[in-house]
């Protein structure tokens, strides 16, 4: 979120966090789930930033201030939401939740043969093809700092017990569509979606049914994928400094 932090800086106090479970900091072996996320995001609307004027989420995070804002009119405020999703990768890709996916995520828990599990298949290697298949459009966009970065966040002390609940779809703030798009027609306030016009077509079918809503304002960054913030920073913090200075 730095860029669009440092882009809207001069305009807006901001505030940037990590979801708790992520980041590059040592994180607490827990089973993470969508109740821990809620409480955390009551926590932060609270007692950290009441009622701000806007909030911009990214991702999984978007449809947990959809549901906040549903729930608690006005407590989010104006919602700018950037390529968001409400379903894991692992049920995105099989259309549907399989009960192992749940059976998986406690396996990557396990002391010797979890952390095994989770290296096999979060190493540099599939970083980059992932990165460079769903999250990047341009090859160039993942630049060798920032690559490290990302590996910092997979290697963190901790890191598979959240990484692998939100892969396999436990962290998954709704069930379905349905309620996904339920939970956007029940707020009240202004509500932006900015996503890339190249994102992959599981990933965009869901956003465009999102974006399609009459309540929602859609706004789409050509050769883009689902780090358009990350890759195109001044289109999209152009975009969301028009709508909150209109709004």
């Amino acid at each position: 979120m730095w860029p669009l932090q440092e882009r809207l800086g001069s305009w807006f106090t901001t505030l940037a966090i990590d979801w708790v479970g992520f980041g590059d900091r040592p994180r607490p072996p827990l089973r993470w789930s969508p109740e821990i996320y809620r409480s955390f995001l009551a926590y932060l609307l609270n007692d950290v930033v009441h009622q701000p004027y806007a909030t911009i989420a990214a991702g999984h995070a978007a449809a947990y201030c959809l549901d906040a804002a549903a729930a608690r009119p006005g407590s989010t405020g104006r919602l700018c939401l950037v390529s968001p999703t409400w379903r894991g990768p692992l049920p995105t890709m099989m259309g549907r939740k399989h009960p192992m996916f749940a059976q998986l995520s406690r396996m990557v828990d396990w002391p010797l043969i979890g952390n095994l599990l989770y290296r096999l298949n979060v190493n540099r290697f599939m970083v980059r093809k992932m990165a460079l298949g769903h999250v990047y459009a341009e090859s160039s966009s993942l630049s060798e700092a920032r690559f490290e970065e990302k590996l910092a966040v997979t290697r963190a002390s901790g890191a598979r017990h959240s990484s692998s609940r939100f892969v396999a779809g436990e962290l998954d703030p709704m069930a379905t569509r349905k309620a996904f798009l339920g939970a956007a027609q029940q707020v009240n306030d202004p509500i932006i979606v900015v996503y890339g016009a190249e994102t992959p077509p599981r990933s965009r079918s869901e956003i465009e049914a999102l974006a399609g809503l009459p309540n929602v304002v859609a706004a789409v960054v050509p050769h883009a994928k689902l780090a358009v913030h990350e890759e195109f920073p001044d289109e999209v913090a152009a975009t969301i400094k028009k709508f909150l200075l209109r709004a």
